[in-house]
């Protein structure tokens, strides 16, 4: 893509941020990936703002944003709109600036982010079913009382506090050559990308810049193709942080002349990067902050570009409710073939559980749990429905499970 800089955003506004948050965020650290480092080849780095104060990126852009408001503004109070991330960074922030703020939340937002949202000091009000709802309603309100709307992407001062780490990225590792960054509507990108491609003469070097999508929410990748802003009819992942249907418009303006690429991965690829991130680094992360590593552990990244070099994926976020948690875990360990449900049908005879036992243990699988049903729309006079849940130990030992009940005679298929 071409280098233009489409925005009166600056270096100078980005470095203006930096100093408005000193004292009021985290520097949060760079932890090196000794697995993913072996698998590409390369040294593969994360930028850990899951640690940040709210949990995530967004208080900076949320800071710079409210820190610029005029007396009479701030007395005005501000309102914004938010399924969780944006809502405490604003959250936060107002507290931190002694204003008064109102956030409007959809009915199902998560719990424990509007607990965390309260806990700041807002004013939490929930509406509608999705964030679009709720941020007709933060608008409407905004308009009504005076109050100032926070956008959670489409500002320019909120694009300048996420691209403070940008510069904090190539401080931390000033070797890097690929940067991995998840998109929603695209401020973090923006933001970001604006500050890398400013330093890039200094630093002697051109640093790939890519963002990553869930495939379910990746209104980027038409847009791009179209030029224009394009829609989507409909958004569905379990990345919720970055579930927007329509790219902020100052951001895409930034991000089709700044940014080499934006990549898509699938639910699966999320998952299985939300585990590893658990096991491997101990990491508490969000599925919208893993897509970095899901791109990188799905492989489709390295078949594109083949050597990434030194890479750095940006971690944006730890904020995930715990019910959200299990299931992605569940998904996770399904992905990756350490977890196999199965249903068949049985005969009702004695002995057939003892045989199907015999044969899961034999093969060291671990029955999690039963269900064995005799009446059903689907059942014949003497059959019998039975699912299973086991632990397994990857693809190739999932695979040998089922072979060795096919091989008995049973005709067993996985549900997950």
């Amino acid at each position: 893509m071409t280098q233009q800089t489409p925005s009166p955003l600056t270096l100078t506004d980005i470095q203006q941020a930096a100093a408005l948050l000193e004292g009021v965020i985290e520097r949060t650290p760079v932890a090196h990936s000794r697995a993913l480092s072996q698998q590409l080849g390369s040294d593969v780095y994360f930028k850990c703002e899951n640690l940040q104060k709210s949990g995530s990126f967004k208080v900076r852009g949320a800071y710079t944003r409210m820190a610029k408001l005029t007396e009479e503004e701030r007395a005005r109070g501000v309102v914004a709109a938010s399924a969780g991330n944006h809502a405490q960074g604003v959250a936060l922030a107002a507290s931190r600036l002694g204003i008064s703020a109102r956030i409007y939340m959809p009915q199902g937002a998560a719990l424990p982010k509007i607990a965390a949202t309260r806990d700041h000091g807002a004013e939490v009000v929930l509406h509608g079913n999705t964030v679009d709802e709720a941020l007709t309603e933060a608008k409407a309100y905004a308009q009504l009382t005076g109050a100032v709307f926070v956008h959670p992407f489409d500002n320019e001062d909120i694009i300048a506090g996420q691209g403070t780490l940008g510069l904090e990225i190539l401080e931390q590792v000033p070797d890097v050559d690929t940067i991995l960054v998840g998109v929603g509507g695209g401020g973090l990108l923006a933001g970001l990308a604006l500050a890398v491609r400013a330093k890039e003469e200094e630093l002697g070097k051109k640093i790939r810049i890519i963002g990553v999508q869930a495939q379910n929410a990746a209104a980027y990748p038409p847009s791009l193709a179209a030029d224009a802003l394009v829609p989507l009819t409909k958004v569905s992942t379990i990345a919720d942080g970055i579930a927007v249907g329509l790219p902020g418009q100052l951001p895409f303006a930034i991000i089709k002349n700044l940014v080499d690429d934006v990549h898509t991965v699938s639910e699966d690829d999320i998952a299985r990067a939300l585990i590893f991130l658990l096991e491997r680094n101990k990491l508490v992360v969000e599925p919208a902050g893993s897509v970095p590593v899901a791109a990188l552990i799905s492989g489709s990244l390295q078949e594109k570009y083949g050597d990434l070099g030194s890479t750095v994926c940006l971690l944006s976020g730890g904020n995930i409710d715990p019910m959200l948690m299990l299931k992605v875990i569940q998904r996770g360990l399904s992905a990756a073939g350490r977890y196999m449900t199965i249903k068949m049908m049985l005969k009702d005879r004695p002995g057939e559980l003892t045989t199907i036992s015999r044969i899961i243990s034999d093969l060291d699988a671990n029955v999690t749990g039963l269900d064995h049903t005799r009446v059903g729309g689907d059942l014949s006079m003497g059959d019998v429905s039975i699912t299973i849940n086991m632990e397994t130990k990857g693809q190739e030992h999932c695979q040998q499970v089922l072979e060795a009940l096919q091989a008995e005679g049973y005709q067993p298929t996985v549900l997950n």
